[in-house]
């Protein structure tokens, strides 16, 4: 818990703070480059630094902490701190780590508010930094020790034992460890990071989830290609596209991520858009193995069916459950394709069994229109389970 003292100072200069995120959050990532460049070349996401949308991340989930701190005493937001504890482990962050972001994110906000941060008023601000540090370095031990690793030793060779082209802009990757050791326990719907060295010699890391079984000898990821259209080009999407093929090797983290079944019977919705199919499709092979039975419906939506990433895959799995339906919904649907199904995903003619789980993984504005959707059908907020990836993944924190 905040301290009676700093709450009363935390609570009157959030407003100050909130105003101020975006200069604050952009001398930070200044300051923290300026020290320590190798963060940014082989930890940090470049293109999200280039495109701006990552400079708002840590200075924003620290806000929004600070916020549940003074509105809600005594409590605070578990599922935020879960998921980017799991992202931070899977890109192998330490303790110390934490030391650097403190010096260099204290400084922008005194730098940036000025006068206005007296003594009193940092040593507020400390003591909400390393609440939420301290709580994220303890999930994040217990990561490590769920995985056997030691912290931030996640990190592993593995050899590319085939790739599939499944549509113009996804790839299939199909791995196994190179030690001939076996490949880590996962839960479906897990993520593990990816490492590559680009030609600058920046070792740059992107997350992908897990598209297998868990019980499977290899595993399996697919990486949509980022195309420029008015941003940067995805750096390691390109790479990955055009330089990994059977044989190769590759350095892979130990899986992590929230989003995961919880291995109840309950009927359950899998709604996603775009490339975030592939948690549903590992989440869709589990159940065939484990022989679910109730209802399982399946949502997706997609610019068109030839873009739809493994399309076969998500038809395939659903129709070898005993309760298993699918709805596609396209933007550009093929000819002849029901009207009803075109355009956005809407859940208006879909029935949703009574007591259903739903887990949503895909853009912002879908995932929040879908929950919308369910929460009007009667699906219980918290039986409603969603995956962010990126840097606004502190904003699905409720």
């Amino acid at each position: 818990m905040l301290s009676e003292t700093s709450t009363a100072t935390v609570r009157a200069t959030l407003p100050a703070v909130g105003a101020a995120i975006g200069d604050i959050a952009d001398l930070f990532y200044r300051k923290l480059f300026e020290a320590h460049p190798e963060l940014l070349r082989d930890l940090f996401n470049r293109g999200n630094q280039a495109s701006g949308t990552q400079r708002r991340a840590l200075a924003g989930s620290i806000a929004a902490f600070a916020a549940r701190l003074v509105e809600d005493p005594g409590t605070r937001p578990d599922v935020m701190l879960g998921r980017i504890a799991n992202k931070h482990a899977s890109l192998g962050i330490t303790a110390p780590q934490y030391g650097i972001v403190h010096t260099h994110l204290l400084a922008a906000i005194a730098e940036v508010l000025g006068d206005a941060v007296t003594p009193e008023v940092a040593a507020a601000w400390d003591e909400v930094y390393w609440l939420m540090a301290n709580a994220l370095i303890a999930i994040e031990e217990r990561l490590y020790a769920q995985q056997d690793v030691a912290a931030g030793d996640v990190w592993r060779e593995w050899t590319v034992t085939s790739r599939t082209e499944d549509t113009e802009d996804v790839a299939t990757f199909r791995v196994t460890p190179a030690d001939g050791a076996p490949a880590p326990a996962f839960r479906p719907g897990q993520y593990v990071s990816v490492q590559v060295e680009l030609p600058d010699g920046a070792r740059q890391i992107r997350q992908y989830s897990l598209t297998g079984a868990p019980r499977s000898t290899t595993r399996s990821f697919s990486v949509k290609r980022v195309r420029g259209e008015g941003g940067p080009e995805g750096e390691v999407s390109a790479h990955l596209h055009e330089r990994l093929h059977a044989g190769d090797r590759l350095r892979v983290s130990a899986p992590y991520g929230d989003l995961v079944l919880d291995g109840s019977d309950a009927p359950l919705l899998l709604a996603s858009a775009g490339i975030g199919c592939t948690p549903v499709l590992s989440m869709l092979e589990h159940l065939v193995e484990e022989g679910h039975g109730s209802p399982v419906t399946v949502v997706h939506g997609d610019r068109s069916p030839a873009d739809h990433p493994l399309r076969r895959d998500h038809e395939e799995l659903t129709g070898r459950l005993p309760g298993g339906v699918s709805h596609f919904w396209y933007e550009d649907p093929e000819p002849g394709r029901s009207p009803d199904r075109t355009g956005l995903v809407d859940l208006s003619g879909v029935a949703v069994a009574p007591g259903t789980r739903a887990y949503l993984c895909g853009p912002l504005p879908f995932m929040r229109a879908v929950r919308s959707q369910l929460l009007g059908k009667g699906v219980a907020p918290a039986d409603i389970h969603y995956e962010v990836f990126g840097p606004d993944l502190w904003l699905a924190q409720d």
